[in-house]
C-alpha cells in the first residue's frame, strides 16, 4: 500500500514533542496538568505550551510558576474548542504534538510507546490511548461512554476523541490543527481532514492520560453548552467540511448525525399532527402519541425513567444546536489566531 506524502517541514524543528494544554479556567486543575505534562516529555527533549483562551480566574498565574510557553488568545471573543488547539500548535515546535486539556493530566509511559509506534508505522498520523475517566458519576459521562465505544476502543479508530499524539508533517499536509470555528468536534475535523489524505489513526491499549472533567448537573449541563455554542459543533463541522474531500467521511462518520437529523424529523411530524385538516380530538391524540414515542422507547431501552427523558432532552438540544450550527458563519481556518505571548521558557 501507498503511504501518504508527507508534507515538507516548513521549519527546522528543535524538539521532538510539544504537549500543548488547552484551557479556560483551570485553575483547580491546571498545576497538576503542567506538571505531568512537563514529567511527560522531560526525557524527550519536548516542550509544554499553554494555550489559554483569556481565563478569568488564576489559571495563567500558576501556570507561570514553571518553564513552560504561555500563550493567550488575543480577543476573548473567538474562544472556542477548536481555537485553543491551534493557538497552542501555531505557537508550538515539535515534530509531534500532543494536546492535553486544562482538566487532564498525562500519564507516565505514554509518550515513548506513541513515539515508537509512529517511527515503526509511517503511515499512522496520530496515536491515542485509554482515557481513565475519574468522573463516572453523571448522565453525561454515561452518555458519552456509550456515544464513544468504537473509537475508544484499541486499534485502528476514525478519530482521536480526548486527546492523542500527532505527527506534525500530516497536520501540515491536513493544512491546520484545529478548525477555529468550531465549538466541539474538533478532533473528529482534524481526523477526516487526515484520513481524506491517505493517512490513519491509532488507539493503543495504554493508559494515557487522567480526565477529571466538570461536575455539573446534565441539564445544567446541556444548557451551559447551548450558551457556550458547544451543541453547535457537529453543524460547524458539515459547514466547513462542504465540498471538500473530507465531506464524506463527516456524513458518515458521526452516528449522532442520524440521530439529530431523526429529531428534526420528529419535530416536523409533531407539527404535521398539530396542522393536520381531521378532528382536533384525532390531532392531539396523534401529537400525544409520537410526543411519547420516544420517551417510552428509551425508557425500555435503557431500563430507566430518568435516563431515558435525559436523553431526548439532550437529542432536542443537540438537534437545535446542528441546524444554529449550519447556519453560522465561519471565519477562514488557516487564518492565523491573534495571541498575546505571556511568558517564552526558550
Amino acid at each position: 500500500m501507498k503511504l501518504p506524502d508527507a508534507a515538507p517541514p516548513s521549519a527546522a524543528v528543535p524538539c521532538r514533542v510539544s504537549i500543548v494544554i488547552k484551557a479556560l479556567n483551570e485553575e483547580k486543575r491546571i498545576v497538576a496538568a503542567v506538571q505531568s505534562a512537563l514529567a511527560a516529555v522531560q526525557a524527550l527533549g519536548g516542550e509544554v505550551v499553554l494555550a489559554d483562551a483569556c481565563s478569568s480566574d488564576r489559571t495563567v498565574a500558576l501556570a507561570s510558576g514553571f518553564p513552560i510557553r504561555i500563550v493567550q488568545l488575543a480577543h476573548a471573543d473567538e474562544r472556542c474548542c477548536g481555537a485553543g488547539p491551534q493557538l497552542g500548535y501555531q505557537h508550538s515546535l515539535g515534530e509531534f504534538v500532543y494536546i492535553l486539556d486544562g482538566d487532564m493530566e498525562m500519564l507516565p509511559g505514554f509518550l515513548p510507546l506513541a513515539l515508537a509506534f509512529m517511527q515503526s508505522h509511517p503511515g499512522v498520523a496520530g496515536v491515542g490511548g485509554r482515557v481513565v475517566e475519574m468522573n463516572t458519576s453523571s448522565l453525561e459521562y454515561l452518555a458519552r461512554v456509550e456515544r464513544g465505544q468504537g473509537h475508544m476502543q484499541a486499534g485502528e479508530v476514525d478519530r482521536l476523541d480526548m486527546g492523542g499524539l500527532y505527527r506534525r508533517a500530516a497536520v501540515e499536509q491536513a493544512g491546520y490543527f484545529s478548525d477555529r470555528n468550531l465549538h466541539s468536534y474538533e478532533e473528529f475535523d482534524l481526523a477526516a481532514r487526515l484520513r481524506a489524505r491517505g493517512w490513519t489513526l491509532q488507539r493503543v491499549a495504554f493508559d494515557a492520560v487522567r480526565h477529571h472533567g466538570h461536575d455539573a448537573p446534565p441539564y445544567a449541563l446541556l444548557v451551559r453548552r447551548w450558551r457556550s455554542r458547544y451543541i453547535c459543533g457537529l453543524g460547524e463541522v458539515v459547514r466547513a467540511a462542504w465540498g471538500q474531500p473530507h465531506l464524506r467521511l463527516v456524513l458518515t462518520g458521526v452516528r449522532e448525525l442520524r440521530l439529530y437529523a431523526a429529531v428534526l424529523l420528529w419535530w416536523l411530524v409533531l407539527l404535521l399532527c398539530l396542522v393536520a385538516p381531521i378532528a382536533w380530538t384525532l390531532r392531539l391524540a396523534a401529537f400525544a402519541a409520537m410526543a411519547a414515542a420516544p420517551f417510552l422507547l428509551m425508557a425500555w431501552r435503557k431500563r430507566s425513567a430518568g435516563k431515558a427523558v435525559f436523553s431526548v432532552v439532550s437529542w432536542c438540544f443537540n438537534a437545535a444546536g446542528l441546524v444554529r450550527g449550519l447556519l453560522a458563519p465561519q471565519r477562514p481556518a488557516r487564518e492565523m489566531i491573534g495571541s498575546v505571548e505571556i511568558r517564552n521558557s526558550r
